[in-house]
């Protein structure tokens, strides 16, 4: 379709701004959820999000308004091919987004992390394909909802993600006496030991990674304090998630 035949076709310019106020609406939403996502320092930042809202409101309405140019043989519109379904792009976005999503999980040792980043991905597509469709009170009522559910739940958490997946590492000598400090350790975090791994770091030496599960952080405070009090342990390590 030529320039001329698009101003002059069903689609007026009117309504062509109007689907690039959508896109931006749809960009808006989209950098609130990222926003979010990377001040808890998150793979899936402000970028992420933007792209795969603004992606998706652009592919509902290709799918709801792109083919309206077709005709039957009689002179009569299309909407699509015949016999075709026209929201079958979108359909396409809410299975298609799985890709990023899978991408945003990834397991270290037994514990699986990303999947709240994912499951917001997905949500994401769905505001982009609301705001594309031209519902617009119901994309940003949504896209409001998933941004204040993201940051009050870090805040008021229930269940299992009211626990910290803390990742620890040891350099002891004396590997038999540290298995009871170790229980000793856990006690005293009131946390639960998940995972732990033993491997032979020099003749001496013996490496001790072991996931704990605890309410808060463990912080490397609270780990120099235990450190200092067995002579047992060389060195040590955390990393919280």
């Amino acid at each position: 379709m030529t320039l001329i035949e698009s101003l002059t076709s069903q689609i007026s310019i009117f309504q062509n701004i109007d689907f690039m106020g959508r896109i931006l609406l749809s960009c808006i939403c989209g950098a609130c959820i990222g926003y979010e996502r990377s001040q808890r320092l998150k793979e899936a930042g402000v970028r992420t999000h933007v792209i795969v809202c603004f992606a998706s409101a652009l592919f509902m309405i290709v799918s709801k308004y792109g083919f309206l140019d077709l005709e039957q043989g009689s002179g009569g519109f299309l909407n699509g091919v015949r016999g075709a379904d026209p929201s079958r792009i979108a359909s396409q976005v809410v299975s298609g987004i799985s890709f990023l999503g899978a991408g945003s999980i990834f397991r270290h040792r037994n514990v699986v992390m990303g999947l709240t980043t994912a499951a917001g991905i997905w949500a994401t597509a769905g505001i982009g394909l609301a705001i594309g469709a031209g519902l617009w009170g119901v994309g940003i009522f949504a896209a409001l909802l998933v941004t204040v559910i993201q940051a009050l739940m870090h805040k008021f958490v229930i269940g299992v993600d009211a626990f910290t997946n803390n990742f620890l590492e040891f350099l002891v000598d004396n590997p038999l006496e540290f298995q009871h400090t170790l229980e000793d350790f856990s006690k005293l975090m009131d946390a639960k030991i998940v995972d732990y791994n033993i491997s032979r770091e020099s003749k001496k030496l013996t490496k001790y990674t072991v996931t704990m599960k605890t309410k808060k952080p463990i912080t490397m405070t609270q780990l120099n304090q235990f450190i200092a009090q067995h002579e047992e342990i060389h060195s040590g390590a955390t990393n919280n998630v």
